[in-house]
């Protein structure tokens, strides 16, 4: 495994990250697709005996199952100081009750004590909030987590999906204040959604942030015939995936998936490794999130590491890309009802 620095950082990363929401008790998540502990411990296990040190997951996640998981794995096949923990804090762990959820002071403090219980370490690497917040004042959030990472709690800070002016305007904050600063964005970014090449991946270039990937392969239809899109568990059942069957790019996307499968082809490796390896040309891409629920497809992500595309493959990959409507990172329900009602024929989707 070669490592890389975590953005402008000193931390050393896998290029590939695995990402957590796949493990968690199924009666707590995702009864379908998320994986239970027994399961999920091999294939942490061997993320880590094929060098992968980066490991993502959420308190949301499978509500709190998710970092219990990863925590007693990790505990048991690795050095604490060898691996790299992100988890997340936003979302409501207590549906119906004040202060459940968010990002204020209070919640804050709350979740990340519960978070480092749940992993069973005194420090999670990057803390990232998980969505912005319009209900906190921003500067409320900035300063807690400025004192999170100040009580040793967390080593650095991360965010997540979000606007690009709303990174900016906390990235500003935290300069003007000196409060610890976000070295991470986390984001939806894939050979189907590139959206954010337009303002977040530039701003997170100029400002030295690294970026981690999620829905990397874009719920797995990068990684088969446009004809079987709902061949996968996951892509099957998962809500979120109707969001990214937009009838207007139908077209598009076919002629995308098919130009992956003629490189895959053409290579003689697998389309997820086509499309990782696309997603590493980018310099501003740290690393996927690589949500594997078999060992084949963790095989398959490391695998990528040694494809490098060409020039005229990138090109072949890109040109059928066309503009399209991305709410996958908007936290507020009344934007995300207006965004989907500007999109030409959604209700049908």
């Amino acid at each position: 495994m070669r490592y890389i620095k975590l953005g402008r950082t000193g931390l050393d990363v896998s290029p590939i990250a695995i990402g957590a929401m796949t493990y968690g008790t199924p009666d707590r998540g995702h009864p379908v697709w998320s994986l239970d502990e027994e399961a999920s411990r091999p294939l942490i296990k061997h993320a880590l005996d094929a060098g992968i040190n980066f490991f993502d997951t959420a308190n949301l996640y499978s509500y709190g199952s998710s970092e219990e998981i990863l925590g007693r794995a990790l505990k048991d096949f690795a050095d604490r100081d060898d691996v790299v923990i992100t988890t997340k804090v936003r979302n409501d762990m207590r549906p119906g009750r004040p202060n459940g959820g968010g990002l204020s002071r209070k919640a804050i403090m709350t979740e990340i004590d519960a978070s480092l219980r749940r992993l069973g370490t005194d420090y999670v690497d990057v803390y990232m909030i998980h969505r912005f917040d319009t209900g906190t004042p921003l500067e409320e959030t900035l300063e807690a987590l400025n004192d999170v990472v100040r009580a040793g709690k967390a080593r650095y800070l991360g965010a997540s999906s979000m606007h690009a002016w709303q990174f900016a305007k906390a990235l500003h904050l935290q300069e003007r204040n000196g409060w610890a600063r976000f070295v991470t964005m986390q984001d939806h970014y894939n050979l189907l959604a590139r959206e954010e090449e337009r303002e977040m991946l530039p701003l997170c270039a100029d400002e030295g942030i690294a970026t981690m990937i999620w829905s990397p392969l874009a719920r797995g239809r990068l990684t088969r015939p446009f004809d079987q899109a709902n061949a996968g568990v996951r892509a099957a059942t998962d809500g979120w995936y109707a969001d990214l069957l937009y009838q207007a790019n139908a077209d598009s996307d076919r002629r995308i998936i098919d130009e992956v499968g003629a490189v895959a082809e053409a290579r003689g490796v697998s389309r997820a490794q086509v499309a990782l390896a696309w997603l590493r040309r980018n310099p501003v891409v740290a690393a996927p999130l690589v949500g594997a629920r078999t060992i084949q497809q963790i095989d398959e992500a490391v695998a990528s590491l040694d494809v490098e595309l060409g020039d005229e493959e990138a090109r072949r990959l890109e040109a059928p890309y066309t503009p399209r409507h991305d709410f996958q990172g908007v936290s507020d329900p009344a934007e995300m009802e207006r965004i989907k009602a500007a999109i030409p024929g959604y209700a049908n989707v």
